[in-house]
């Protein structure tokens, strides 16, 4: 191929420039739309860390951003002294109820460790941008240390004991301070002894709101804390040597029946901050009669062509996910993880399968010696927990509540999301009570019912 005359080398090597920029500016704007959701890390060549960029007025609730919504738990308080937030932790012995008491199961409590009188510690707020100072009180008997879990800060801030801190000996309180310069869903929790300290519960929420959103806030915003314990029957504190063998599963500190339901208003766009810290389990969280979309890791916000559809998402340990979705199917609707086992309270790993299992006489032969005797699990588990047995001391039965149709048999990791046309007070975070909202009753022609012989003759030619 010829060139004109006039085309020189220098035309050519600028036009292959400017090819290959248009061809890069799709990534550039890409980068550019995540750099402003979530700053880099410094180059080398950066002039400050990205940490110590001056800090900006505090962001103030209803203003700034909306609260988030930590059911059964609490957000932190806070206040404003020369433009710094201030923050007050205690860890301490709390005697924590994980399931209270009904008519139909007793109480379920036992001796953790946590922050300010509450298993897990109360969520912290913040907006990026913010400079905060963490104040941390140990009323435990051996040292403790704090980690932000996520959040990038000065390495003497990390908290972790002997690496970036001395411990926090007992009586003794400390002070972190840092400017968050990140949004999005993080974590926090002890980093000293962690396998005594965290499986004991000194484990925490940390939010961070977006200084300049890209969209308006959800209508309601709410934080969930997962974790794992073991508690035998008839004791009063968890085991924190467990590995494997974990025998109630918490949504913030609670299991089902002892969970609040989630409220929402139809049509209303509903955000789920997922955090898990788990022993050793990862928690795929299911939704029902709605999808969600994945809106943000752990590493920060995701870009709209990456936020994908889903009915169920894993959340791995130490990591946080955050979805939405749009609340507009009326009901009460299960929200839970998807391992069977973890929605069950303090279930036995050592049984034998009687499965299918035909007593016969067996019962009445064997009551002569041991007076109530039955064998129980051959046709299921269903059952068990509405006979209203005794139970030991401080243990609940391994399924469920009573509910409108019958009795549900999930417990652990199991909770509703409520959706009604009218839910009174509009705002939950100033104060709308989360305990009951009553029972869906679905429309005629709406639920499953029972098939009459008409109906199974004309369809199945069953008579």
């Amino acid at each position: 191929m010829s060139l004109p005359s006039s085309f020189t080398r220098r035309d050519f090597v600028n036009g292959a420039a400017l090819l290959a920029g248009a061809a890069a500016l799709p990534s550039f704007l890409h980068a550019q739309a995540r750099d402003s959701q979530n700053p880099p890390l410094p180059s080398s060549g950066a002039p400050l860390p990205v940490w110590e960029k001056p800090a900006l007025p505090p962001g103030e609730p209803y203003r700034d951003y909306r609260p988030t919504i930590t059911l059964n738990g609490s957000t932190l308080p806070f206040k404003i002294a020369e433009g710094v937030k201030i923050f007050h932790l205690v860890c301490e012995e709390v005697d924590h109820i994980f399931v209270p008491q009904t008519e139909w199961n007793q109480e379920c409590r036992a001796y953790c460790w946590g922050f300010n009188k509450q298993v897990h510690g109360p969520t912290i707020e913040c907006v990026e941008g913010d400079r905060v100072r963490i104040y941390v009180t140990n009323n435990l008997p051996e040292p403790t240390s704090i980690h932000w879990h996520g959040l990038i800060v000065p390495s003497g801030m990390d908290g972790v004991g002997g690496l970036n801190q001395p411990p926090i000996e007992p009586g003794q309180t400390f002070k972190y301070e840092f400017t968050v310069w990140q949004h999005g869903t993080f974590m926090y929790h002890s980093h000293h002894d962690e396998m005594t300290q965290m499986q004991l519960g000194l484990i925490g929420m940390f939010i961070a709101h977006p200084r300049t959103p890209s969209s308006s806030p959800p209508d309601r915003d709410y934080v969930f804390l997962l974790s794992e314990w073991k508690i035998v029957p008839g004791t009063r504190r968890p085991d924190p040597n467990e590995m494997t063998e974990f025998n109630l599963l918490t949504l913030n500190a609670r299991a089902f029946p002892g969970t609040a339901p989630m409220l929402a208003k139809t049509g209303e766009r509903v955000r789920i901050r997922l955090g898990n810290l788990s022993a050793t389990d990862h928690h795929p969280m299911h939704i029902h009669g709605h999808t969600f979309k994945l809106t943000e890791t752990g590493g920060g916000s995701l870009p709209m062509n990456a936020q994908t559809d889903f009915v169920t998402i894993l959340v791995p340990v130490g990591s946080t996910r955050t979805v939405e979705l749009v609340a507009n199917n009326p009901g009460d609707w299960a929200f839970h993880c998807h391992m069977f086992h973890h929605i069950m309270n303090q279930m036995g790993h050592a049984l034998p399968t009687v499965i299918g299992m035909k007593p016969g006489p067996m019962d009445q032969r064997i009551r002569k010696f041991l007076p109530g005797y039955m064998t129980m699990g051959q046709n299921g588990m269903a059952h068990m927990a509405e006979m209203h047995m005794k139970v030991p001391p401080n243990s609940v039965p391994m399924v469920g509540a009573p509910g409108p149709n019958g009795y549900i048999t999930m417990g652990g990791m199991f909770t509703t999301l409520k959706i009604r046309n009218d839910l009174g007070k509009s705002d939950p975070a100033k104060g709308e009570d989360f305990s009951y909202a009553g029972w869906y009753a679905p429309p005629i022609g709406t639920q499953a019912t029972l098939a009459s012989a008409e109906e199974l003759k004309k369809d199945l030619g069953i008579s």
